[in-house]
């Protein structure tokens, strides 16, 4: 039975009836590959924070789409409207979202999540570097989570979607507008969101350049305070284009090791020096 068939107007079919009581036994496992998602999620904050280190991760949510949502996207995709299809042809009925606090840190995260062992990254849609036209901006990873049932091991496909604090406020505002207007938007509302993006990009990338110039500075007055002598910070700026993990996984996901500038800001600036007040408070003493 195909989604032509099931919209038809005149078979008053509803989604309920279409999926019946089996839908909870659908929907399984994706609910679990959720779990292990956000469990994975849950280790990595919690290891930065055990490290006193700066966490990237600042909120996690998660969504099993409804029976409706499916339909509808079946609908846009002419899927035929079997278990089997949706579950081949639709690849974000379990959604993960991650906001971090800087745009570096969306790209570490998908590095950190996309490089373990039993994750299969399918595909990367990266918004951030090449936003959509209205403006909006995340990063999509689509990856693969393997769910240990009772009787079977099952591959289950979730939608990765990281952002930063200011992009995930700008979707939540235009996803507001658009369901106001049921995707009507005036053109004046339209323009003014475009502005909003590029002012909210404005935003991250001061605060990206903000949160190096502290990392770099506190960097030295640390070095400063301990054995060693003041010198240069050296860090590592060898070739991080490819995959660190070893493991292998689709070739048109592109590498996810990427910590690109925001806007030409470098994200790993070093101090070479600190000031002479700084060197002559602690030698007073």
């Amino acid at each position: 039975m195909t989604v032509d068939t099931i919209c038809d107007p005149d078979l008053p079919m509803t989604t309920l009836e279409l999926f019946g009581p089996e839908f909870t036994q659908f929907v399984l496992p994706y609910q679990c590959a959720i779990s292990t998602l956000i469990t994975k999620v849950h280790i990595l904050r919690k290891g930065f924070t055990h490290l006193d280190r700066h966490c990237p991760i600042e909120h996690v949510s998660a969504r099993v789409k409804s029976p409706d949502s499916i339909m509808a996207k079946a609908q846009r995709l002419r899927c035929p409207l079997t278990a089997a299809d949706i579950r081949q042809n639709i690849r974000d009925i379990a959604g993960v979202r991650i906001t971090c606090g800087l745009i570096s840190d969306t790209y570490r995260v998908a590095d950190l999540i996309g490089g373990q062992p039993d994750v299969t990254v399918l595909e990367v849609e990266d918004y951030i570097a090449k936003p959509k036209s209205n403006g909006y901006k995340s990063l999509h990873v689509a990856v693969e989570i393997p769910v240990f049932l009772s009787d079977r091991v099952v591959e289950v496909p979730v939608e990765l979607q990281i952002r930063t604090i200011a992009m995930d406020f700008w979707a939540s505002l235009e996803h507001t507008i658009y369901y106001k207007y049921q995707s009507s938007v005036p053109r004046r509302l339209l323009q003014e969101l475009t502005e909003a993006a590029d002012v909210a990009h404005r935003l991250d990338r001061k605060m990206e350049r903000l949160h190096s110039e502290v990392a770099g500075l506190k960097s030295a007055v640390d070095s400063h305070d301990g054995p060693l002598s003041l010198k240069a910070i050296d860090h590592d700026h060898g070739d991080r284009s490819q995959n660190r993990c070893g493991k292998p996984h689709n070739a048109a996901a592109g590498p996810l090791v990427r910590y690109p500038p925001a806007g030409g800001v470098d994200v790993c600036r070093t101090t070479s020096h600190v000031t002479d007040a700084v060197l002559q408070g602690n030698t007073r003493e």
